[in-house]
């Protein structure tokens, strides 16, 4: 076994106890912080992701207003981290023009009984929601949706009746 010379080595196990805050580096090759720097930038921006993940409603969407649009669903995204129903709805010209509702997580829809198959393209529906703050496409976010063809309504916490 071959032996590495190592000033501040521990004589009966050959490592090093010696952990002193120095910004030179240290005689065995430990450079302690650097290491801790380098450890307190990763956990600095693990925690920076994590509290940006997700996003607060009201920062997207006027939760002072609401808005019904009657039209067809055209798909139903059951995707995370929020579930989205496209439908196709006339503007005030009578133009068809898409219309995207951001709904809840599939996790929790799902523990409403919705899903994956709960709405269909074609299905023709009523939607009210909050819009969107921003005046790019029409999206709003969802509070109640009706289905007339059965009689099926689900609505959020802040909209039942």
């Amino acid at each position: 076994m071959s032996s590495v010379s190592n000033p501040c080595a521990h004589p009966s196990i050959g490592v090093c106890f010696c952990y002193t805050m120095r910004v030179a580096p240290h005689p065995c090759g430990e450079d302690l912080v650097r290491r801790l720097l380098f450890i307190a930038t990763l956990a600095a921006c693990a925690s920076t992701t994590t509290l940006s993940g997700h996003h607060s409603f009201a920062a997207y969407y006027f939760s002072d207003r609401s808005v019904s649009i009657e039209g067809n669903v055209e798909e139903f995204d059951y995707i995370n981290p929020h579930a989205w129903v496209k439908i196709v709805a006339p503007d005030k010209q009578g133009h068809p023009q898409q219309v995207s509702a951001e709904w809840a997580s599939p996790g929790r829809l799902a523990q409403q009984g919705i899903g994956k198959e709960t709405l269909k393209p074609g299905d023709h529906v009523v939607l009210t929601g909050r819009p969107s703050r921003d005046m790019i496409g029409f999206k709003m976010q969802l509070t109640r949706i009706y289905r007339a063809s059965d009689g099926w309504t689900w609505a959020g916490r802040s909209d039942l009746r």
